[in-house]
Formats: structure tokens, C-alpha cells, sequence
């Protein structure tokens, strides 16, 4: 490849990731930013290899593996995302969330309930949807502005840390496992590590919480068929661990299974009807999310398409793989963990299943570190006016303490694993 290629490419990466961390400032959807840097980035691929019968068939060969990456993550997205939409528009989670909680508790037992809710919901539905269902919650309790900062602060780092252990939850745990870098039932060990370090969070953050608050009930009765749906929706996740476990059956094509029985559920209860159609709650999923995720995996793929990479594998053998790993961590607060994530499978760094369980935790949960490092945190920030940079950089030695705990857990049990 031409050496102007390659710094064309590079350049157009580090425009990439300039237009996610300054959304705000260019005013520009990071989706559309991305998916236009990494498309160019291939267009270039093409049109320099061309009249190099070599190069351009491996560039061709890149892009379909590419393509069959990306593929593979969106039906899996899609597939999941909808059942959440679904749910959440019908009003079952509020309504289970509801139900759980007694109508007055003390603050500090309910900053608890919520970082374990949190924690345990990002495991089944996607980030950002877990977080806008916390947040709600939060802000319904009308407290003051400061214990509020402290709510939201807990609630970004347990959905963060309750991803990590289900390919359900988090996008680059899902990548991960893709890779086959480690398994399902590897994965969820990490649930314990990942527990550990919210409950440790949510301890110094309920220091200064004495008081008690009363929850104002929302009632909500669901219908025969929503029941029926939230039962095919768990059904699905723990048939997808138990069909990838012994038949080794990929998880998009158990939720795509999936989800064609919720169609036909609904279809069956006449929930789909020509007014109000069951596959229209597709649309209602974020799109956003899975235009980007597009966008990044095209631009990484190029980058390594032209060995831009080498330089994340140099990182791993000048640092031992638990040091390297910890500091991806702490990268991935200021860069979005899916680029860093990829570029690190597409770079192919060598290491054992506990250093790669330890990875996953440190892109998952480092993000936490900083409010604008991850999903959770951006949407937190728009829902809750006096979260900030700065209001949630207070919590900055909480959230290192806990993140650095949670991790030490995971070397440890990384060791009893191996």
C-alpha cells in the first residue's frame, strides 16, 4: 500500500474519534460522522489498490470479513433491542421496578437497590436503555441536587459494570466473545468481580445519606401477551448460553429464533394488528447506537487493513498483558471503548483466557472513570441537568478506587480460572 494511504487512513481515524469526543462542540452525530470517515477510509482502500491485482482482492477480502463482522453484531443488537423496546413501551419494567420497591425506604438502602437494579439490568438490555430506566427512576424521587449527582454517579458505573459479564449487556463484551477470545460461562464469573465494585462505590457514596425517601407508586396492569413476551425474551438469553455452551450455536441466530417467536406470540394474542403492527417496534430501536457501532468497525477495519495497528501489540510487549490491560482502562474513559476494543482484536495481541477476562472488564467498566467515556455517562448527562464534567469528576477517586478493586478481583479470579 502507498505510504500516502497510510497516513491518509490514520488521519481520517484520528478525525473519527475527534468527532465522537467533540459531539457536543460540532454539533454533528457521532454516527454520522464515523460512518462517513469509515466508508471514505474504504473507498481509498479501493481506489489505491487499483491496478494491483494482489492488493485489491486482499482488500476485497477484508472488507466482506469485515461486513460478516458487522453483521453479525447488528442482527444481534437488533434482535435484543427490540424485545427491550418492546417491554419498556408496554410498561413492564417500570412496573417491575415498582413493584420491588416499599414505599418509604432510607436513602441510603435505596442507593443500594438501585446500583444492584442497574447493575442487573445492564446485563439483560442494552447500556443506554438501562440507564434512561435508572435515570427515570431517580429523578422521580425529586431529591436534592447532590444526593441526585450521587444516584446518577452509581447508576453510570454499575450499568457499565453489569454489562461486562453478559454478551447481552455490553457491546465490547460481545465483540470479545465473538472473537473467541472467552466463553459464556467465563464471561459471567466476571459478574462477581463487577458486583463487588458497585457495592464498594455505592458504600462511599451513601456516606453522607441519612434521610428517607418515599417512592410515589405507578401502577400499571400488563396484558396476558406482554407476560408472554418478557417470558420468550429470558427464555431466549438462557437458551442462547445453554445452545452456545453445547451445541456451540452463535447467540445472533438463538435471538433471531427468538425473536421471530415473539412475532408470531404476538400474532397469536392479536397484539399484531394492521393498526398497530408488532414489527414496527424495530424501528423504535436506536439506531443511533448500531450506525455508529457500523461506522467505527468499517475505520478499524481499514486501520488494519494497512497494519496501522502493529502499535497496540508493541504497547503488550514492552507491558505485562495485566498492566497493559488495566491502562486500555483507563484509555477507554477518554476513548470510546468500541474502537479501542476492536483495534485490539484486529490487532490479534496474544494473550491468556485471564488477561482477556481482564480486558473485558477494564474497557467495560473504565469508561466509568469519566462521564463522557461511555454510553452510560453521555445519556446520564442529558437527563440529569447538573451532572457535568465537573460535578462528576468529584467522584473521580471513588469511581478509580472501585474500578482498581473490581479489577485486582478479576486477576484474581482470572488466576483460580487458568
Amino acid at each position: 500500500m502507498s505510504e500516502v494511504l497510510n497516513y491518509l487512513l490514520v488521519a481520517l481515524a484520528i478525525l473519527g474519534l475527534l468527532s465522537v469526543v467533540l459531539e457536543e462542540v460540532i454539533h454533528v452525530n457521532k454516527a454520522q460522522s464515523v460512518l462517513f470517515f469509515g466508508a471514505l477510509s474504504w473507498v481509498l482502500l479501493f481506489i489505491f489498490s487499483t491496478g494491483h491485482e494482489a492488493e485489491h482482492q486482499s482488500v476485497l477480502t477484508g472488507l466482506q470479513e469485515n461486513i460478516g463482522e458487522i453483521a453479525g453484531l447488528w442482527l444481534f443488537l437488533l434482535s435484543a433491542m427490540t424485545f427491550v423496546v418492546y417491554l419498556n413501551q408496554k410498561g413492564m419494567i417500570e412496573g417491575l421496578i415498582y413493584k420491588i420497591l416499599p414505599e418509604q425506604v432510607s436513602e441510603r438502602k435505596l442507593l443500594f437497590m438501585t446500583g444492584i437494579f442497574a447493575f442487573v439490568f445492564s446485563s439483560l438490555a442494552d447500556n443506554i436503555t438501562a440507564t434512561l430506566i435508572s435515570i427515570a427512576l431517580i429523578l422521580s424521587l425529586n431529591l436534592d441536587t447532590r444526593k441526585t449527582l450521587r444516584f446518577a454517579t452509581l447508576v453510570v458505573f454499575a450499568v457499565n459494570s453489569g454489562g461486562v459479564a453478559m454478551i447481552t449487556g455490553d457491546v465490547t463484551t460481545l465483540m470479545i466473545f465473538l472473537e473467541g477470545k472467552v466463553s459464556i460461562t467465563n464471561l459471567m464469573l466476571l459478574s462477581l468481580p463487577s458486583l463487588l465494585a458497585v457495592l464498594l462505590l455505592a458504600t462511599l457514596l451513601s456516606l453522607p445519606l441519612k434521610e428517607t425517601a418515599v417512592i410515589r407508586r405507578k401502577h400499571h396492569e400488563p396484558a396476558k401477551v406482554d407476560f408472554a413476551i418478557a417470558l420468550i425474551f429470558v427464555s431466549t438469553i438462557l437458551t442462547t448460553i445453554l445452545m452456545n455452551v453445547f451445541f456451540s450455536i452463535p447467540p445472533v441466530l438463538t435471538f433471531l429464533f427468538g425473536l421471530s417467536i415473539m412475532f408470531l406470540v404476538a400474532r397469536a394474542f392479536r397484539e399484531d394488528t394492521e393498526h398497530s403492527p408488532i414489527m414496527d417496534y424495530i424501528r423504535h430501536i436506536e439506531f443511533d447506537t448500531l450506525m455508529f457501532f457500523l461506522g467505527i468497525l468499517l475505520l478499524v477495519g481499514a486501520l488494519k487493513e494497512i497494519h496501522a495497528l502493529d502499535t497496540f501489540v508493541s504497547l503488550y510487549e514492552h507491558m505485562p498483558a495485566w498492566g497493559a490491560n488495566y491502562l486500555m482502562g483507563l484509555l477507554s474513559s477518554l476513548i470510546d471503548n468500541v474502537p479501542l476494543t476492536a483495534a485490539l482484536l484486529k490487532a490479534d495481541v496474544s494473550m491468556n483466557l485471564a488477561e482477556w477476562l481482564a480486558l473485558t472488564y477494564a474497557v467495560g467498566v473504565g469508561g466509568s472513570l469519566l462521564i463522557i467515556g461511555s454510553a452510560a455517562g453521555i445519556v446520564a448527562m442529558s437527563k440529569v441537568e447538573a451532572l457535568t464534567f465537573g460535578t462528576y469528576l468529584k467522584f473521580l477517586f471513588a469511581l478509580a478506587l472501585s474500578y482498581s478493586v473490581g479489577y485486582i478481583a478479576v486477576l484474581g479470579l482470572g488466576a483460580l480460572v487458568s
